[in-house]
Order: C-alpha cells, then structure tokens, then sequence
C-alpha cells in the first residue's frame, strides 16, 4: 500500500513524520528489489527468445533443404516452401516482440530504479545528514548555561540556522517521496501495458499470417487424405503385380528378363554383354549395351555418360565367333575396329545379332528417305542498351532502401491498388506493395512473386539496383496492358480484399491482362539459325554447300572407296560387303544429282577430301564466340519466341524487356541449341550487366547449367573478368569444381589470366567451403570474414565498378 508524508508533519518534525519516513523508505526499497529482479527476469526472458529464434530458424533451414531436396515432387516443394516462409515470418515477429519487451521492461524499468530511485535514495542522505546537526544543535543550545550570554547567542544562532536548513531540505524530501510514490503506478503500469500491446500485436500478425495460410492448409489436407486413398490402391495393385510375377517361371525363355524392344523411345535393344577389353590381357568385362540413333553404346553405370562403341551401325557388321574358347560370343566389326562380345545364352547371341543387322537395314532405309531440310536462324542483334542511366545512379548513393526505391516513377503508390508510401516490395517483378498487397503477393508463392521489406530488411547493392531498373510504371505496361479491352477495374486503396487477391492473381499468375505476341513465331523458337546476307548468298553460290549430313557421310565414303581396289580389299569388311555398300550409294539419286551438278568435284581420294572439308566448314553451326554475336542477327523479339526474346535482352541490358519475355511465358533456363546451348544467364554475363544477372537469378534462373563446352555463367563470368559476376554466382551456390570441355575449372583460368581478385574469390569460396564441410556446417553461410570480404566486393562491382575493370580492360586490349 503507497503511503504519503503530510507537508505540514514534515514540519513538526513529529513521531508520526519519522513513523511515515520510515515505512516509506522500507517501501522503496522492497520495490527496488523487486523491480531489481523483475529486469533480470526479462533479460533471460530475452535470452531464452532469442535461442529459441535460433534454433527454430535452424529448423526452417532445414524444412527449405528439404524442400529442395524434393524439386522433383512439386506438392511437396511447394508445401514446405510456403510452410518455411510462414515459420520464417513467425521468427521475425518473435524478433519484434522480444524487441519491445526490451525497451519496454528492461530498458523502462531500469531507467526508474537508477534515476527516480537513486534521487530519492540521494535525498534520504542529506535530510539524514540534516536532522543530525539539528539534533546536534538543540542539545548544544539546552546545555549553554545562563550566565554565558555569548555562548547563549551562538548556540540560538546556529540552532535558528539548522532549523531553516532542516526545513528546507525535508520539505524537498518529502517531495521526492510524494512524487516517487505518484510515479511508480505510472511507470510500472505503462512498462507492462507497452508488454501486453507487444503480445497482442504479434498474436495478431500470427493471426492474419496464418489466415492466409489457412486456405491451403485445408486443400492440402483434402489431398493428403485423396492421396492416402491412392497410396492404399496402389499398394493393391503392386502386391497383386508382385504376386503375379512371382508365381511366373522365366527359366523357359531368358530372353524376356535380358532385354527390351523400344524403338519408340529410341532404343532397339539393351541388356548385358560381356566385351572383350583393348589391351594386352584381353580381359573381359560385363557392361550394360544398347543400340539406340543408329549407334551401338555402352555404359557401366546408369549416370555414366554411354561410351560408343559403333557411331554409324550402316557401316558396321555381325558375325559368330566359334574360333574362341568362350561360348555365345559373336563380333560387330566396323571400319576403324572390332568389338568381341559374349552374350548369356545361345537365344540371346541369337537376338542381338538379328538386332544389329535390323539396325543396320533400318539405319540405310531412314538416311535414304531423308530429305533436305535447312532451317534458318537469327542471332542477337548488337546494339547496346545501357540500362543504368546517370538519375539512377545517383538514387544508389546515400540515401535509404525506401528513398531510393519510391524515386522510381510510379513506385510512390502501390503497384497494384495505388495505396501511396507503400513500404513493401516484390524483388523478382521489380515493383513496391502496401501491406496488404504484399501479403497477397507472398500467398502467391516465391515462383511468381518474392516479396521483401523495404524498411525491415537488409538489401543488396545489386538487388537495390534492380529495383531501380525497373518500377510500377515499367511493370504495369506489361502486365496491364490490356486492362482496358477485357474492362476490368482495378482496385482501388479502399477495396475489399477479396477484390485485391482475385485482381493479383488474374494479373501475375493468369496473366490476363498482357498483350500477347502475334500468332506468326519466327524460325528461331525451333532453334534454328539465320545466316547473314553474305553467308546466304555464298550458300547459294555452289550446289556442293547443299550437302546434308547423311550425304556427307556418303561423300566420305565414296572418296575412300574410289581411292583404290587394294585399299578397299584390306577393310574389315569382307569384298561382297563392300562392294554391296558401294553399289548402294553409287545408285543413290541424291548422291548422283550432286556430283552431275558440281562439275568441280575430282574423283581423286585428295581431293573429295578437301571438298568435303570445305563443305563441312561452310555449314558448321558453330562460330567462334567473338563473331558469333557480330556475324548473326536475331529476329525482331517482338515477332520472335518469348524465351528468344528474354536470351537476347539479356545480352543487351534491356531489364524492361526481359520483364516483358518472362510475362509473355519465357522460360528464365531457356537453351538456344544454335548457341552453343547457351542460356540466357550466359548471355546476361557476355552483355557484362550484374543487374540483370541479378534479375535472372531472383526470377529462378538455374546458375550451374552449362553450355555445349562445359562452361557455365561461372566459366564464363572469369574468362571475360567480370568480378562482380563471380561474387554474385559464388554467393548464389555457383559450382566452381565444374569443368569445361578443356578440363578447366573457374580458378584454373582465373590463374591462367593472372586475375587477383577473381582468383582470391574463388579461393576463399573454396576454402569457405571446405571449412563448412569439415565442421559440419551445411547450408549455413560460413565465417564473418568470408561474408565480409564478398559483401565489399558486392559493393564494389555495384557503386564503383570501375576498380574492378583493370583485368577487363587488359583482355580487351589483348583481343
């Protein structure tokens, strides 16, 4: 109970004043106590939170690696995906509260024990220290004797002055003791009533978080319990296959188990063989052979690249081998070599025999049916786009993630229902969100929209760049560009939510308001390939430039047959073999309309050689890399497929346009098979723009698919010296131990090219890893130094790139 000293007792100085001192200084120290360990309570309380945080943050690592692990099934990805993110917005909450409860407990509280408390405790000593002298000075002034008027004044004197002081000083002691007691119902009560707000906000946030969730928590329980019925089916169905097969008896007809005619999917035959090896010991070994496009192959395990061991089965052919101690074994024999192979039984030589000669017969049939088909393609024109312009540069220096963002035209209001100061942001679309937008685009999933604080959270100078590349203004164009003509309204700021989710998932997920591309596709989305006019009209200038592949071969062959009759009798085919392949293409029309209209061609071994030299030359598909981009020209991407669309703006900086291909349906991991197979991150880091590799990566691009030379975006980002692209990979799960076709990885280059940073990159990252690996640590992001070192070099290729062009420059000199 609070008690309160009377002024006027204070005073009298009476019994009842220093009864009421002394309870109320018991009082305050008791309530120093408790409000002592109250604080100590809460920063474990803290604590304890915050391990908690720890840990279940660990937790929700280790659903997203789950989730990773299971790509393959998209429910299950999909599912732990949107279950992490929602843990992953539940740690931030439990982040906030922890926070307000330190400001409002500890931090509040302390502040009343060390000043409030403290002044009192101050007081007490010096109206203790006064009520002393003034007890001193009344027994001085009763003890003066009467006949010592000097000592009679002196002693009056001081008494009259100790009472004054004593009067002062309780009365401001009883102040503090009044306004102490008066202030800490306030304190404590606006310290605990902050603490409950803080609770009541973050079971709120899980509250509406977990609404959104709801939904798809009950689809998804609706197909858990349809795919337990299924689950149940099937385990009928394959106990009863089980069953079956079990109670058959394979003894009588081997063959059944040992291989499989396909030739749907490609493949005519397969199954084990022993094969006879090379070398000197003749040893044989058992592998698993198939004969498939025309080739015979083998392998000796399932993800082993097939080893060939005939290329063109026309130019091969089977026979027995009863020469030799092993039995069933029979030969393939082809012009350069022979291979000897041991099948399991008599039915089974037998059936691998009757395969390959059906192969052969087959092989001639299709070459001879085959017609001449060439298609065109186009290559990406080389006009440059530079997508940071000198305003946007300036919005990347010193000012905040929100400031820089918002001076984007149109990112002052919400992309989607124009709600003004939106202090949200979907990093993969490039636009900025209210709240409640942002939590519709987050339900949508990370596959259509990632969505980020621009107050909250940290940003990178490459994704803040990003940003700013592209805005509510570009992003609108795209995907409401038809708004209009399908008369749908959009929603306004004070729209139902119902409205808002329906009109987000008809824009970004439907996609029912962007402008289609017209129904012509050019060449190219088949992937083909369009000469330039010089290389058109040269193509055009000899009939020998129209040789088909299949001819070509039938060329060669012809060249090495008219060589001569003793060269042709010491092949490994047998004479009637022989001669009957050489009559086959002689009466060959297509073979015969070549050489009468080419009256340039020789019947020389020499030269049919270099004319089919030449000839391959001229039709080569591939070009070396620093033409390719000069020599080819690619199609208006308009009028062009949309992943030929996104390939080329990324090349060309174009971050707007790139943007529109993904909405027209690109495919972000689209293959051009007439470039190498280049993707369009290759190309983004050939067009040296970190932006719109940033781009690519935010909207899923895949950082370790490699092109038809082995080399990846990491190869390609070091062999052209761009730094900052190699940061960006290597933080984004880059594979640097791939190598290309040259068996060089990343630092092997980065060495051969005298590259420092590049090198001390690929290093670190190394070590990094291996240091990870040792101590168990996957999927977490290694030590503070090896953070630090790449977020100053993501700085710098960001805000001053030009510190990292010394290499680059070098080599552009060198070429």
């Amino acid at each position: 109970m609070k008690v309160t000293v009377d002024f006027e007792e204070c005073l009298k100085d009476s019994p009842r004043f220093r009864a009421a001192l002394e309870e109320v200084e018991g009082d305050v120290t008791e309530l120093e106590l408790k409000l002592d360990k109250l604080v100590k309570l809460c920063i474990a309380m803290i604590d304890t939170g915050k391990a908690f945080c720890t840990a279940n943050k660990q937790f929700m690592n280790g659903i997203r690696d789950l989730a990773q692990y299971s790509c393959k099934d998209a429910l299950v990805e999909t599912s732990l995906t949107k279950f992490s993110d929602t843990l992953q917005e539940m740690i931030n909450y439990h982040n906030i509260l922890f926070d307000q409860t330190q400001r409002s407990i500890k931090a509040q509280l302390q502040t009343f024990v060390k000043e409030d408390i403290r002044k009192f405790k101050d007081a007490k000593k010096q109206f203790e220290k006064v009520s002393e002298e003034k007890e001193n000075a009344l027994v001085k002034n009763a003890q003066v004797q009467r006949n010592k008027q000097h000592e009679v004044e002196e002693a009056t004197n001081i008494l009259t002055a100790t009472r004054k002081c004593f009067r002062h000083i309780a009365l401001d002691y009883v102040l503090q003791i009044n306004v102490l007691q008066s202030k800490r119902r306030a304190e404590i009560l606006k310290s605990m009533l902050s603490f409950m707000y803080a609770h009541l906000a973050f079971f709120h946030q899980g509250y509406d978080l977990f609404s959104e969730l709801e939904p798809y928590m009950k689809d998804l329980g609706a197909q858990l319990d349809q795919l337990a019925v299924d689950a149940a089916k099937e385990k009928r169905d394959m106990e009863q296959k089980h069953s079956t097969i079990q109670q058959k008896d394979y003894s009588s007809d081997d063959t059944k188990l040992e291989y499989n005619v396909d030739a749907a999917n490609g493949i005519v035959m397969e199954g084990y063989l022993f094969k006879r090896a090379s070398n000197a010991f003749k040893t044989w070994n058992r592998r698993w052979f198939s004969i498939q496009n025309n080739q015979l192959v083998y392998q000796k395990k399932f993800k082993d690249n097939p080893t060939v061991v005939v290329e063109d089965l026309r130019l091969c052919t089977v026979k027995h081998c009863e020469d030799i101690e092993r039995r069933f074994c029979f030969e393939v024999v082809s012009p350069t070599k022979s291979c000897m192979l041991q099948a399991d039984s008599e039915k089974l030589r037998q059936a691998w025999i009757k395969a390959v000669q059906t192969s052969i017969a087959t092989a001639y049939r299709e070459k001879g049916d085959e017609s001449e088909k060439q298609e065109k393609k186009s290559s990406p024109s080389t006009g440059s786009l530079e997508s940071g312009s000198e305003t946007k540069e300036k919005l990347l220096k010193g000012e905040s993630a929100l400031q820089r963002v918002q001076c984007i035209p149109g990112n002052a209001a919400c992309c989607d229902c124009g709600l003004a100061d939106p202090r949200w942001a979907s990093i993969n679309l490039g636009i900025t969100l209210c709240i409640e937008c942002s939590g519709i685009h987050r339900s949508l999933g990370v596959h259509f929209s990632k969505v980020r604080s621009l107050t909250l959270d940290s940003w990178e100078p490459e994704l803040l760049k990003l940003m700013c590349e592209l805005g509510n203004g570009v992003i609108n164009r795209i995907y409401e560009a038809k708004l209009e003509k399908v008369g749908v309204k959009k929603p306004q700021p004070g729209s139902q939510r119902q409205e808002k989710e329906a009109y987000i998932r008809a824009k970004y997920v439907e996609r029912k308001f962007v402008e289609r591309q017209p129904v012509s596709v050019s060449l190219l989305e088949s992937g083909t390939k369009v000469l330039p006019q010089s290389q058109e009209e040269k193509r055009h200038s000899g009939p020998e430039k129209t040789l088909l592949a299949g001819e070509q071969g039938a060329a060669s062959l012809k060249a090495v047959a008219v060589s001569s009759d003793e060269a042709r009798r010491e092949s490994l085919f047998c004479p009637d073999e022989l001669d009957s392949l050489f009559s086959y293409f002689d009466t060959s029309s297509k073979l015969r309309s070549i050489q009468s209209s080419d009256s340039g061609i020789q019947h020389s071994a020499d030269d049919s050689k270099e004319h089919l030299v030449s000839t391959i030359s001229a039709n080569s598909l591939y070009e070396p890399e620093g033409d390719k981009q000069e020599s080819s020209v690619f199609c208006d991407s308009k009028q062009s497929s949309p992943g030929l669309q996104l390939y080329r703006a990324a090349f060309e900086k174009n971050l707007p346009d790139m943007a529109e291909a993904l909405a027209h349906g690109a495919e972000v991991n689209w293959v051009n098979v007439e470039e190498n197979k280049a993707t369009p991150l290759i190309q983004a880091v050939r067009g040296g723009s970190l932006v719109t590799c940033e781009f690519l990566l935010q909207n899923g691009a895949n950082v370790n698919i490699r092109d038809m030379k082995g080399r990846g975006p990491l190869h390609h980002a070091t062999v052209l010296g761009h730094t900052g692209q190699v940061c960006l990979f290597l933080k984004r799960g880059a594979n640097q131990h791939a190598t290309d076709e040259d068996g060089k990885d990343p630092l092997s280059i980065a060495v051969e090219a005298a590259n420092a940073d590049i090198v001390t990159l690929l290093r670190l990252a190394r070590m990094n890893e291996e240091m990870r690996e040792s101590e168990g640590l996957y999927g977490q992001p290694g030590d503070e130094i090896y953070q630090d070192i790449f977020r100053d070099f993501s700085q710098m290729a960001s805000n001053n790139p030009e510190k990292l062009n010394r290499f680059q420059q070098s080599d552009s000199q060198k070429s």
